[in-house]
């Protein structure tokens, strides 16, 4: 199976590559370290799944799939990052990803998403199918953070951490001009006037 693993930390690359390679040789790997590389490589190449990172820098991995989705439908999409299921799995099943795991996961998880990715099946960890199953039970009538972008929900966790504009514009590769907008489209989005009130939110709500 040919993977193609998009990451912008050439150290988790080479670790994800490692890992691939230990499995009998059932897969060939290449990298890209952002969005564009990766779908000049997809265009060029014959993958059969892409293992792609939710932090990306200026185009994130949602964006990244919106665009293979539209340009290779049926192509497997893994994403993995270090944001636990609670804050995007969800978001990247609805948006067409055929698994999302956390960078915690064991290499056994990783490849077996893969290989049902590849399939163009969905895999499901315990948490997210979890997740879902209480999704399906919620009323009509959704909390305000689902209608926070991809992008708003990383700012949202890092205010929640206490991290600075600063500090959250460089963990994103983002402007601080930008962050400061997202900031205030979550305070916006979410009817709330202070960092403490963001913090209760966040915890009220499990994110």
């Amino acid at each position: 199976m040919n993977i193609l693993i998009v990451d912008d930390h050439m150290i988790i690359r080479r670790g994800l590559i490692q890992i691939l390679d230990e499995f009998d040789g059932q897969y060939n790997s290449e990298q890209a370290a952002d969005g564009v590389e990766a779908m000049q490589k997809l265009r060029k190449g014959n993958f059969d799944a892409v293992l792609l990172d939710v932090a990306l820098g200026e185009r994130d991995g949602f964006d990244v799939l919106k665009s293979v989705r539209s340009e290779f439908p049926r192509l497997g999409v893994v994403m993995l990052s270090v944001y636990p299921e609670a804050q995007f799995a969800l978001r990247a099943i609805r948006s067409g990803a055929n698994a999302y795991l956390n960078k915690g996961c064991s290499p056994a998880e990783l490849t077996q998403a893969l290989q049902m990715a590849c399939m163009g099946q969905v895999y499901l960890t315990p948490a997210t199918a979890n997740l879902m199953a209480n999704d399906l039970r919620k009323p009509a009538d959704r909390p305000p953070h689902e209608r926070l972008s991809n992008r708003e929900m990383q700012v949202l966790r890092l205010m929640a951490q206490g991290e600075t504009v600063q500090h959250i514009a460089q963990a994103l590769c983002l402007s601080g001009n930008t962050v400061s907008t997202y900031r205030a489209r979550v305070f916006e989005k979410l009817e709330l006037k202070n960092l403490v009130d963001l913090v209760n939110y966040t915890k009220l709500h499990g994110l």
